[in-house]
């Protein structure tokens, strides 16, 4: 894909997760650029459903912009560079306050995959407690280097973080499989909670999840093409 390919579905991206309840007006879809492994591709600071292409920034990963032009960047752009430069798997990042997501970062229970289409979720899912790296007293963004390593460190090799009182992060190796990775981990959160209420969960086990995982990542472009005409019409 070129560049304009590239920025096409990122603007994209940032429209979808808008339509579909993961992002509102704060949060953030990144890309790795095409060419340039260090550096990526991330919105000026705007709300997701109004980026367009003039709108999209280039940067490296210690966060600065190659070419501003009076643009102001996202605050939390560090959660981006630091998780790039650590993890030469992931090509693009979310980051969102998804509500359904929240209590379980405030919470002891753990979010688990309960349908197929989150298998991505199994393991322990990691928490980014920001006290641990930042004090008692920040206003929990991570507007720093140094807090984007710390919740880089906690990510781990995992695809998906919450962050405690905050919001979440998914990661994936397309624009398409992390844009998945973030819808569905929000339809698991709220189907989780709801299956709390009537009793005991019978989630899925890590080979059923890695099963369901492999399955769907063959069909990745059906759910896109759906939420992209979703856009198209809701534009209308």
């Amino acid at each position: 894909m070129t560049e304009n390919d590239i920025i096409d579905d990122l603007v994209t991206a940032n429209h979808i997760l808008y339509n579909e309840g993961v992002v509102d007006g704060f949060g953030h879809v990144s890309v790795r650029h095409p060419t340039r492994p260090d550096r990526f591709l991330l919105s000026r600071s705007i709300a997701p459903g109004n980026v367009k292409a003039e709108d999209i920034m280039e940067f490296d990963l210690d966060g600065n912009a190659i070419d501003a032009r009076g643009r102001k960047p996202y605050l939390e752009r560090f959660i981006h560079s630091e998780v790039f430069r650590v993890r030469a798997d992931v090509q693009a990042v979310v980051h969102n306050h998804s509500p359904a997501v929240i209590p379980f970062g405030v919470t002891n229970t753990k979010l688990r995959p309960i349908s197929h289409m989150s298998g991505f979720l199994a393991g322990n899912v990691p928490n980014f407690e920001i006290r641990d790296a930042g004090g008692p007293a920040t206003d929990m963004l991570i507007r720093t280097p140094q807090l984007g390593v710390a919740f880089a460190r906690t990510l781990g090799s995992a695809a998906f973080a919450l962050m405690r009182g905050h919001g979440a992060v998914a990661v994936g190796d397309s624009i398409r499989q992390v844009v998945y990775r973030a819808v569905y981990a929000e339809q698991n959160a709220r189907l989780q909670a709801q299956a709390l209420h009537l009793g005991d969960i019978n989630f899925l086990n890590d080979a059923e999840a890695a099963g369901a995982d492999a399955a769907n990542y063959a069909n990745m472009d059906r759910p896109w093409e759906l939420w992209k005409m979703r856009v198209r019409q809701s534009l209308r």
